[in-house]
């Protein structure tokens, strides 16, 4: 028994150290959901081929006496005592990215950007750097999808050269951390998090690991040493930004950049603001010379608009703090075809179809056999329910082939009995429309009480759409 005992250990030694085994796990390229096991469809987002095999890194938990009872690491405080902080703003030297931002940058912050290829990301935040450097600002900009030279080329066509303006390419996470010890800027922008990786992660660059692990740890470096990061983010086809989900709760601020390709005028948009509001928007023209502000939107959206043709109203809607007037466009024409179309462009497809039924409901018009088609001038995205009835009078305009008043502006909520609702701050609304040169507005009665209209505005109030129509047509 004793031979035996010292033959087994002998064999033991001889096959060497045992060595563990390393676990992986399979991750979601979409939704980051992740599973011991390959399979075809994820079960988070139901899209195939999306698992791929990762390298399971284990964390520590919470740190236990031997008694099984958790050892706090750091004591509670009461709200009330803790110290009320002001935090610096930097002005960006655009007042529509202040806006947006909420006042501008907020020192230690994560701000991610995200649209779609072209719409001019990189240009916008590069115009935005050399402000900040002009003002005295150290600025280090990161490219992981250009060279120095093309980034220089760039800075050159937009006139934004400054000594305080750091340019870097480079993709490599431990580098960057090293660029920003040595310079110690107070703005770092990487452009973008899709091309950057870190060495101890294996998966490729873009990947869920990837983008989660180099955001978490820019959080920690932003957080850690009380700088302003900006992340360039791609989307992509439905319009999100690629990567998990997760990456737009990790930061403190996400903004979109929107607008149509044949376009030239960008809107950028707070979808998520820890330091601000998220009801503000911040309108840019596309120019040879990069970005330029719009200081009236109203007399932008307004500038071509023909007078005397049917199927056109405008409307107010508000876009953060400020309203906005709107030109909406509808034409209405017979077809041959058993299922007319029902195409809307800038405002919700489902609305325009409501709006429609109860026009065919409430109103008697025969729209069964008529196509129609929406339009918002200037690309622009309407959310909210105050232009329904903007939308139901360019639709009947349309439809009887009969023009608007050039002067009129339309706002009010349509419901489906027919009755016009209230909308919120209508009197922002129609003091700009008083201010942009308009005679008459269309406003829904349940808003009469309360505050005063201006003396050079006629008011109209209405109750019901039927009311609305007469009224406008």
């Amino acid at each position: 028994m004793k031979d035996f005992d010292i033959m087994d250990v002998e064999t033991i030694s001889m096959r060497g150290p045992t060595v563990a085994k390393q676990k992986t796990k399979f991750a979601c390229q979409q939704c980051g959901y992740e599973a011991p096991k390959w399979m075809g469809r994820c079960p988070g987002c139901g899209e195939w081929n999306t698992l791929v095999e990762e390298r399971d890194v284990s964390r520590s938990g919470p740190v236990r006496s031997r008694g099984g009872t958790l050892i706090p690491r750091q004591s509670a405080t009461p709200i009330t005592r803790v110290a009320q902080v002001d935090e610096p703003r930097s002005d960006t030297g655009i007042r529509e990215l202040n806006r947006v931002l909420g006042g501008g940058l907020v020192s230690g912050s994560l701000i991610l950007v995200g649209g779609d290829p072209g719409i001019g990301k990189s240009t916008l935040i590069l115009q935005a750097s050399h402000r900040l450097a002009d003002r005295g600002v150290s600025v280090l900009y990161v490219s992981g999808e250009e060279s120095t030279e093309q980034t220089r080329l760039r800075a050159d066509r937009l006139q934004a050269l400054d000594e305080r303006l750091l340019v870097a390419s480079e993709t490599d996470l431990t580098e960057i951390e090293g660029l920003v010890e040595r310079e110690k800027p107070r703005l770092l922008v990487i452009d973008s998090i899709q091309t950057i990786y870190h060495p101890e992660v294996t998966s490729a660059p873009g990947s869920v690991a990837q983008v989660r692990e180099c955001t978490g740890r820019l959080m920690r470096i932003a957080k850690g040493l009380g700088i302003a990061i900006i992340i360039v983010g791609h989307v992509t086809k439905e319009g999100a930004i690629a990567g998990p989900r997760m990456l737009e709760h990790m930061v403190d601020c996400v903004l979109y950049f929107e607008g149509e390709r044949h376009h030239t005028y960008r809107v950028l948009r707070a979808v998520k603001n820890r330091f601000g509001s998220t009801n503000e928007i911040g309108l840019f023209e596309m120019r040879d010379a990069g970005l330029s502000e719009v200081d009236n939107p109203s007399e932008m959206f307004l500038s071509d608009r023909l007078s005397g043709v049917a199927g056109s109203a405008v409307t107010a809607s508000m876009e953060g703090t400020r309203p906005v007037l709107i030109e909406l466009q509808a034409l209405v024409s017979a077809t041959s075809f058993p299922s007319p179309k029902r195409m809307a462009s800038g405002v919700d497809h489902h609305r325009v179809t409501m709006v429609m039924a109860v026009l065919e409901k409430r109103l008697g018009m025969f729209l069964q056999n008529q196509d129609a088609y929406v339009n918002v001038v200037g690309g622009v995205r309407l959310d909210e329910p105050a232009v329904d009835l903007a939308i139901a009078v360019s639709l009947a305009s349309s439809f009887r082939d009969v023009a608007t008043r050039p002067k009129d502006v339309v706002i009010g909520e349509v419901g489906l009995t027919g009755e016009v609702r209230g909308v919120t701050r209508l009197e922002q609304r129609v003091v700009e429309a008083a201010n942009m040169g308009f005679s008459r507005a269309i406003l829904p009665a349940k808003n009469r009480r309360g505050w005063n209209p201006p003396k050079n505005l006629d008011i109209l109030w209405v109750e019901t759409v039927e009311e609305a129509l007469d009224a406008a047509l």
